[in-house]
């Protein structure tokens, strides 16, 4: 199926910063191969936003405030939470989108994780499940109907978006090629499935049209 975007499609850029990249904090295997693909989508879409992790110091999902190794887990209020290393520190140049993606009609930056008791993958919500980031109301206030969602990383804060924009009633696309994953212990492989459920489509950047 060939999808030509229109005014009420939007593409959902997430966290393609510095941090998720080679040489970052919490690099995502081959995470830059991404900044070609969406720099070409963004030219077939009127409607761009990125999100922005944007952790304070000492966030709640940082290993080093428990003392804790890096990708062991704990449990907080509203869940498992698997602790990172410190990335995309608020002003740090971690933080900072990659260097190559451009972008220039992105029309907003949504920023998430600033909470520092709450972790945040989702562009809609905290990962309390409960806590908005504004993005829903932000999206149906400008008409929008369909999310194609592209980015770092698949199994994390793509796929969030992506079940929470279904759930918030928009019809929702991933564009794979334009992600990568972490695949953190068969992650990679239950993020899909869980989309699919989710009725999220699966799809590559030849079917959108310019």
């Amino acid at each position: 199926m060939i999808f030509r975007p229109s005014a009420e499609d939007v593409l959902l850029v997430v966290d393609v910063q510095n941090d998720f990249c080679s040489g970052g904090a919490l690099a995502v295997p081959e995470g830059e191969a991404v900044v070609p693909v969406v720099n070409a989508l963004a030219e077939r879409f009127q409607t761009v936003i990125l999100t922005q992790d944007w952790h304070p110091a000492g966030h709640v999902s940082f290993a080093s405030r428990h003392e804790r190794p890096a990708f062991s887990t704990i449990d907080l209020d509203y869940g498992t939470q698997v602790l990172w290393p410190d990335h995309c520190v608020q002003g740090t140049d971690g933080a900072s989108f990659h260097p190559a993606l451009h972008v220039p009609h992105a029309q907003a930056v949504v920023r998430k994780g600033y909470h520092p008791e709450i972790d945040s993958y989702s562009a809609f919500l905290e990962a309390d499940h409960t806590t908005p980031t504004g993005l829903t109301g932000y999206l149906r206030e400008r008409s929008v109907r369909r999310v194609f969602a592209v980015g770092l990383a698949t199994d994390f804060c793509v796929l969030w978006t992506a079940l929470d924009a279904a759930k918030a009633g928009f019809s929702v696309a991933v564009i794979e090629d334009a992600c990568r994953a972490i695949d953190l212990d068969g992650s990679l492989d239950r993020a899909w499935s869980a989309m699919r459920e989710a009725g999220v489509e699966r799809i590559e950047s030849p079917s959108i049209s310019g």
